[in-house]
């Protein structure tokens, strides 16, 4: 019988978990599967933990994490995640503005075959058209095409994951919006479908733009994790041969200057450029290559192999 873990990270709600507790255990319930509720305490400030042990107390499929201190959203979904021991995860925000009767469209679509299911807000930002619904297309246009998965709504933490695929992640910054595409990039097929979204009505949102900036700093570095960590001289290499190149000509074009009496090396640019873009060239080459004996260092001391076998046949 198949087990569903709710995950759900907590910060300043005391006045949102009682609803939050009830919405969650009618609609568990009538999907009918046994199920957890891990709620992980950010570090409130609040009384939520006092309302998350009364409701623990209550109720022993309700699991609290107790933070020392703030660490942040994603830091809370890892060891959620960490924690739980269900085959299909829900991941949902504690502040009712994800609906928990949507849980059972998730799961469906899990049913049907898929590994990673994320929610969509569409109706999200009505009458916010400037402020927020075109930032908000503007940044999931630009992690779609980065990530090559296309998705409406990556902010949106109401998704559905299959143990198989989330165990082994490990979340940094805010790379928990990031996991449909990691998923997606080791092969697992990802859905999305039409979520609910509800107006807060206790306490503020602890979201903001100033949020985007880290979001694709983050971007960066999973790219890069995915395309690079095999083979990070090809990375590193590469920009070396461009910055190489770039000097070389750069003192070509210096040299062609003077041989035809239009440019003397003192009035122009070009050699500091040259001597500039040929350092960092090599400085670059060498990096790569001292991230490559990292890289098969990383693997050769946890016994860790360069691939991820999905299932094995007469083996």
């Amino acid at each position: 019988m198949k087990k569903i873990s709710v995950v759900t990270p907590i910060y300043n709600e005391a006045g949102n978990l009682v609803r939050l507790h009830g919405e969650l255990s009618e609609v568990l319930r009538k999907i009918g599967v046994e199920y957890e509720v891990i709620a992980v305490n950010d570090g409130s400030t609040d009384g939520s933990l006092k309302v998350m042990s009364e409701l623990a107390r209550t109720d022993p499929r309700f699991k609290v994490l107790d933070f020392r201190m703030n660490r942040g959203q994603t830091a809370a979904l890892m060891a959620g995640l960490d924690h739980a021991t269900g085959d299909m995860i829900i991941t949902i925000d504690s502040d009712l503005e994800n609906d928990p009767a949507d849980i059972p469209l998730l799961v469906a679509k899990l049913d049907e075959g898929y590994e990673v299911v994320s929610g969509w807000r569409k109706n999200r930002w009505k009458g916010k058209w400037l402020s927020r619904k075109l930032p908000s297309i503007c940044a999931n246009w630009m992690i779609s095409r980065i990530t090559g998965v296309r998705l409406h709504d990556y902010g949106c933490i109401l998704k559905a994951y299959r143990l198989e695929v989330i165990s082994g992640v490990s979340l940094y910054g805010e790379m928990h919006r990031f996991i449909p595409a990691y998923a997606s990039w080791k092969g697992a097929r990802v859905a999305e479908i039409i979520v609910s979204h509800r107006p807060r009505s206790y306490g503020r949102s602890n979201y903001g733009l100033s949020r985007m900036f880290k979001v694709v700093l983050d971007l960066i570095v999973i790219r890069f994790l995915d395309r690079y960590m095999d083979k990070p001289i090809h990375f590193f290499g590469g920009l070396g041969f461009i910055s190489l190149a770039l000097g070389f000509l750069a003192g070509l074009a210096a040299v062609v200057l003077k041989i035809m009496h239009l440019r003397d090396f003192v009035s122009t640019p070009l050699p500091v450029f040259s001597a500039l873009l040929i350092i960092v060239g090599v400085q670059l080459a060498a990096m790569g290559i001292i991230a490559e004996i990292l890289m098969r260092t990383y693997y050769g001391s946890q016994n860790k192999k360069p691939y991820d076998i999905k299932q094995m046949i007469n083996l």
